[in-house]
């Protein structure tokens, strides 16, 4: 068991019990540990519907930085599985509660390889054999989701890519000469938690009233971020920038025009570029970076709605499913 398992139960929604909460809302909610090929032990949750019929697909998520798989995150899985799909997620290495340093991804090339085996775990339960497989990234977990198009790609069916990051945003990335002495220091002190940059929860939430209930996370990671992970995502969005005309799954983007945390532009790249025959871009004139839980909750709605469209055309149609 991880260190990082809680004492007692704390939930976004208040003081109703996860179980009773998940009952509300007509689906089945798990969480457990999976281990890694590399030994590492990984928090893992899933979201069902509460219907004895087969699920509409199997959606694979990936959360963003910092963040984790039970506190806010899961407010759209547990929508998604209202609408009949099956969801399924991580906490990455540094994050909520497995295993590792908080914060700190050394490769995510390994993280990669640790989310391509947890999924291939989901993916050979026979229950779910034959159903569409959709990646889902937000973020940090965009960026994320791609790399694992490139490594397994005929793994999936199409990916939903909320505000990825694709390239860190000259807005919030560290300005020469800073990041030449961040190369040189983090190769010394990886996990130093220095980089300077504003407080990213300010910048991605809108809605005042929402953000404390963001910071009452008891697994969020509010420091500065540490050098180690900042040279890391600098590497990967630099490398996946260069690799954007290699995307070839479907795949639905979605970025808020006043995101200042990830780049807008960078989606609309992805677009232009990408070689998938099946790509959908939208832009939400005002949006800011949480557009699944930091924004008012009628654009929050706008969101989800073309997210499920999107979906559903992709598995044979319209849901009779309700919230």
């Amino acid at each position: 068991m991880s260190d990082h398992q809680l004492p007692t139960e704390i939930n976004f929604w208040g003081e109703t019990s996860e179980e009773d909460f998940f009952n509300l809302k007509g689906i089945i909610g798990s969480k457990s540990f999976f281990t890694s090929p590399r030994g590492l032990n990984l928090f893992t949750r899933s979201w069902l519907p509460s219907s004895q019929s087969p699920p509409r697909g199997l959606i694979f998520m990936v959360h963003g930085y910092g963040n984790d798989v039970s506190w806010t995150f899961q407010s759209t899985p547990i929508f998604l599985a209202q609408m009949g799909f099956a969801c399924f997620a991580l906490d990455i290495e540094g994050h909520g509660r497995s295993d590792g340093v908080r914060a700190y991804v050394p490769s995510v090339d390994l993280v990669v390889d640790d989310i391509i085996s947890f999924f291939d775990s989901i993916k050979q339960n026979p229950k779910f054999q034959g159903l569409p497989r959709f990646l889902f990234g937000e973020s940090m977990g965009g960026a994320i989701c791609l790399l694992i198009h490139f490594a397994d790609p005929s793994g999936f069916d199409g990916a939903v890519l909320v505000a990825p990051m694709c390239k860190i945003s000259d807005k919030v990335r560290p300005k020469w000469p800073i990041v030449q002495f961040l190369i040189m220091i983090s190769r010394f002190l990886p996990t130093w938690a220095i980089v300077p940059t504003e407080d990213l929860l300010e910048k991605s939430i809108k809605v005042e009233e929402k953000k404390p209930i963001a910071k009452r996370n008891p697994m969020r990671y509010g420091e500065k971020p540490r050098l180690g992970t900042v040279m890391e995502l600098l590497r990967v969005t630099d490398y996946l920038g260069k690799k954007l005309k290699d995307v070839s799954i479907p795949f639905i983007v979605l970025h808020g025009s006043a995101d200042v945390v990830t780049d807008p532009d960078v989606s609309r790249d992805l677009y232009q570029n990408a070689k998938s025959k099946d790509k959908t871009l939208k832009i939400y004139e005002g949006m800011m970076h949480s557009m699944l839980f930091g924004e008012p909750d009628e654009n929050i709605e706008i969101v989800r709605k073309d997210i499920v469209g999107w979906l559903n055309d992709r598995c044979g149609g319209d849901t009779t499913t309700q919230v």
